[in-house]
């Protein structure tokens, strides 16, 4: 047995019994971190979907720069990832500001500090922008605070996926990179259809997985979907979409950003350790030198967060050390 040479003073009945209960419990706890099917495979729990809009460029220029949109994000959370950095990517400073919602491990909620619009909780922000009871408090989400005082703020947007789209669609000089052009429309569809279930949610279904099984299946899907993004870099390169950065890397990047120090300690997603796929290392490490990119990025925050929160999985509350995040993409790919 696994220890450190001792035999276990324990009774086995007894060992048994409180193996069988903290079984019981961990089902009941998972239960309420992520939904399953009846085979055990994670369900990303359903959420109210809301049409996701875009202010008129006219509307935007003549706002005052405390009535602009806010875009409110989670650091440690990989689908707002995805939307600052289509902020930082096209720059759109000027026209709408990114603020940052803390995660309250203890009451499993993001907590907004300072408060804005007078709410202090992401959720109290929702119903104050009247969003339905059913729709989850999440982030990313886009909140338009209305030009004056006295219009009521409302939801632009709360879903990642179309939320990228219409930060590409955001008014802003007419220069700025266009990250879906139409003659690549397909080519990032068929990303999104592969890399979304495989590998975004994928980590979690490995995470959060019921059995032995279930693990299985979704660590054999994540390990397949990242063998074809590497030979699809390989022949096409240098971006999954050829030589033109577009959403279909914005979307993979915050996933894989977090593959040494969240998915695979946490998560168990170490069938395919990133270096043993030399092209997608060095996609990662251009992704991370390109400008505003790094400065989204924080290691600590994402292990404070997945490692003190996610009870179930890390019941120590142990968070434990990594690399320096750019030290750890930077360096390189050790020969086999």
């Amino acid at each position: 047995m696994p220890g450190n040479g001792t035999v276990m003073s324990i009774p086995p009945l007894i060992v048994r019994s409180v193996r069988q209960g903290w079984q019981w419990q961990w089902r009941r706890l998972m239960t309420g971190l992520g939904p399953a099917d009846d085979k055990g495979n994670y369900q990303r729990p359903d959420s109210t979907p809301m049409q996701t809009s875009v202010p008129e460029a006219e509307d935007l220029r003549e706002r005052d720069p405390d009535r602009r949109p806010r875009l409110l994000i989670g650091r440690s959370c990989p689908w707002a990832h995805r939307t600052w950095l289509m902020v930082k990517l096209r720059g759109l400073e000027n026209s709408l500001e990114v603020l940052t919602a803390k995660a309250d491990h203890e009451e499993g909620r993001w907590r907004l500090d300072p408060s804005w619009l007078g709410c202090s909780s992401l959720l109290e922000l929702y119903r104050r922008c009247g969003a339905e009871p059913s729709l989850r408090a999440t982030v990313p989400v886009l909140v338009d605070p209305g030009r004056t005082e006295q219009d009521e703020p409302r939801l632009l947007g709360n879903d990642s996926t179309p939320l990228s789209e219409a930060l590409n669609r955001w008014p802003a000089d007419p220069e700025v990179t266009n990250l879906a052009p139409a003659h690549l429309q397909q080519r990032i569809e068929r990303w999104q259809q592969l890399l979304q279930p495989a590998v975004n949610d994928g980590v979690y279904r490995c995470g959060f997985a019921r059995n032995q099984s279930a693990y299985n299946r979704a660590s054999v899907a994540m390990v397949n979907a990242l063998d074809e993004v590497e030979r699809s870099l390989e022949r096409d390169g240098p971006w999954l979409c050829g030589t033109t950065l577009t959403l279909a890397d914005v979307r993979l990047f915050p996933t894989l950003i977090r593959w040494e120090t969240v998915y695979a300690p946490l998560f168990g997603c170490s069938a395919r350790p990133l270096w043993m796929l030399p092209e997608l290392w060095k996609w990662r490490q251009r992704f991370m030198a390109l400008p505003g990119v790094e400065i989204t990025c924080d290691a600590e925050a994402w292990r404070s967060d997945y490692f003190g929160a996610l009870f179930p999985l890390n019941p120590g509350g142990i968070v434990p050390d990594a690399p320096k995040l750019s030290t750890l993409v930077n360096s390189t790919i050790p020969l086999p």
